[in-house]
């Protein structure tokens, strides 16, 4: 049997489906499953051993779409249900389920601050998605695989770090969903632990900022310098990771790190909080800090560059204090 699992974007929502991958090799041990994403966003996948091939679709879908015709599918997973998606699942012309995205819902949260949400995470709604062909929940959490060429030893960066390390994620989509650099100036001044700064090409100039501030012994700057699986072998080996809304966030959660993660325009609620697959590991390990009862908020299911009402309040008015007393949670 042949299963094409389609989810084309992005980094945090392809480790979200992991463990659908991963059940339902369990469940047909025998059948060859294949991923279709793209191209932008292989890493985030490339090295999961419960895959047989991937479709990497770059710009042209008819391209795609002649390739998926010549492996003969049995069934078509979809858990992106996007306008591309469709298309594939109807020239493919097989069985297909199809992962509900609850737009509407989402729509009157952000539109009206009307909560219709399922109080339920995503991933087990990927999961309700392949109900029909019996895959089951495993309670395993999420992957991230790590190849051994990838594997970075934070003490190249200073023997400070050989005796733990704060990993520090200033990434996000959107800017909105980012931590102001002065507000992590003020949180790393006050935490006591060396501090590892992860993001892309986007935080450069942010990261910089921050080491000038805080100065090299206490701060490494990882930004824009290393893949997203040496970034990643880097979280693995965190005492505590500090990230935004971000990909990253689900990577350190698929390692079951101790996580706290910083909430702005968007709300937990959307149903993508770190996942464990286990309700009292999550409890013991995750922490969400989230400025509540604004009015505003959540303004976007996404994001945008700048605050829509020009005060970001959502931000600004993070607890430190919050922070803080979760870092001190962790064992160094």
């Amino acid at each position: 049997m042949k299963i094409l699992i389609i989810r084309f974007s992005s980094i945090g929502d392809i480790v979200l489906t992991t463990p659908i991958i991963r059940c339902l090799r369990k469940a047909y041990p025998e059948s060859q499953i294949h991923y279709l994403t793209k191209y932008n966003f292989r890493s985030s996948i490339a090295n999961n051993p419960y895959i047989n091939f991937y479709h990497l679709h770059k710009n042209d879908i008819n391209k795609t779409i002649a390739e998926l015709k010549k492996e003969d599918f049995d069934y078509v997973i979809d858990l992106h249900h996007n306008f591309r998606s469709a298309i594939v699942k109807l020239r493919l012309g097989v069985k297909s389920y199809s992962f509900p995205k609850l737009n509407f819902e989402k729509w009157l949260l952000v539109k009206f601050k009307i909560n219709r949400l399922p109080s339920i995470h995503i991933v087990d709604r990927f999961f309700q998605t392949v109900a029909p062909l019996g895959v089951k929940n495993d309670g395993q959490g999420l992957d991230f695989f790590i190849p051994d060429v990838d594997v970075v030893s934070p003490a190249i960066y200073g023997t400070q770090f050989s005796s733990g390390y704060v990993a520090l994620v200033l990434g996000g989509t959107f800017d909105t969903k980012k931590l102001p650099i002065q507000k992590v100036i003020q949180l790393c001044l006050q935490i006591s632990h060396p501090i590892i700064l992860l993001g892309g090409r986007a935080e450069l100039e942010s990261a910089e900022v921050i080491v000038k501030n805080l100065g090299h012994n206490k701060v490494y700057c990882a930004v824009n310098k290393l893949t997203i699986a040496q970034s990643a072998s880097l979280i693995k080996q965190a005492n505590v990771v500090i990230t935004n809304d971000t990909g990253m966030m689900h990577i350190a959660a698929a390692f079951k790190k101790r996580i706290i993660s910083v909430w702005g325009n968007t709300l937990p609620e959307f149903g993508m909080t770190p996942y464990y697959g286990n309700k009292e590991l999550e409890l013991q390990r995750s922490t969400m800090v989230e400025v509540r009862n604004l009015s505003c908020r959540p303004c976007s299911k996404l994001g945008y560059s700048s605050c829509p009402q020009k005060h970001f309040r959502c931000m600004n008015e993070i607890s430190e204090s919050t922070i803080l007393d979760a870092v001190n949670l962790a064992k160094f």
